[in-house]
C-alpha cells in the first residue's frame, strides 16, 4: 500500500511541477522565481520517483522466486 501511496505522491509533484514550468514558460511575464520553483517541485519528484523504481526494480525476480517455490514437489 506504501508502494502505491509513494507513487501517487511522485507523480503529483512530477505534474505540478511542470504545469508550473510550462505555465511560466508560456506567459509573457515570466517570474524567475516561480520558474525555479517548478524546476525543483520536477526535480524532486523525479529524484523521488526514480529512487522508488531502484528500490523495486527486482521485485519481479521475489515474485517469480515464490512461485517457483509453490511449483517444486516435495
Amino acid at each position: 500500500m506504501k508502494k502505491d501511496h509513494s507513487q501517487f505522491i511522485n507523480t503529483i509533484l512530477i505534474i505540478i511541477g511542470g504545469i508550473l514550468l510550462i505555465f511560466q514558460l508560456t506567459d509573457a511575464e515570466r517570474n524567475p522565481y516561480l520558474l525555479i520553483l517548478g524546476l525543483a517541485i520536477l526535480m524532486f519528484g523525479l529524484y523521488r520517483a526514480t529512487n522508488h523504481w531502484s528500490y523495486t526494480k527486482d521485485d519481479y525476480k521475489n515474485e517469480d522466486e515464490e512461485g517457483e517455490d509453490l511449483k517444486k514437489p516435495e
